[in-house]
C-alpha cells in the first residue's frame, strides 16, 4: 500500500494543529532523542512524518510505504531509547543506514 507524500503531509497538518500553533518554527536538527520521545518540543508523530518526508526527499522518492515507515519509526524510537542524548536526525540516519 502506498500513499503520496503531499496528502500525508496535509493530513498531518489537519490532525495536529495544536502542536503547530504552540511554536512557529522548529529546528529539527537540534531535537534530541529524549525530546523526541517525550514530545518536549512537538508531538513525536509530527516529527516522524517530517523525518520520513525529509529522508524520502533526499532520495527523490515521492511514494511512502506506510507499513515500512511505521516500522522504521518504531526502530528510531528503540534506537533513541538507547541513545537519549543523540540528535534525532542522526539517530534516524543510523537506523536508515545513512550514517557516514
Amino acid at each position: 500500500m502506498t500513499v503520496r507524500l503531499a496528502p500525508l503531509c496535509l493530513l498531518a497538518t489537519l490532525l495536529w494543529p495544536a502542536a503547530a500553533a504552540t511554536q512557529a518554527t522548529i529546528d529539527v536538527a537540534k531535537i534530541t532523542c529524549k525530546q523526541f520521545m517525550f514530545g518536549n518540543i512537538v508531538d513525536s508523530r509530527t516529527i516522524s512524518i517530517w523525518l520520513a518526508g525529509y529522508y524520502n526527499g533526499t532520495h527523490n522518492d515521492t511514494v511512502v510505504d506506510v507499513t515500512a515507515m511505521q516500522e522504521k519509526a518504531r526502530e528510531v524510537v528503540r534506537y533513541c531509547m538507547a541513545n537519549p542524548d543523540m540528535v534525532v536526525m542522526e539517530a534516524t540516519k543510523n537506523v536508515l543506514g545513512m550514517s557516514k
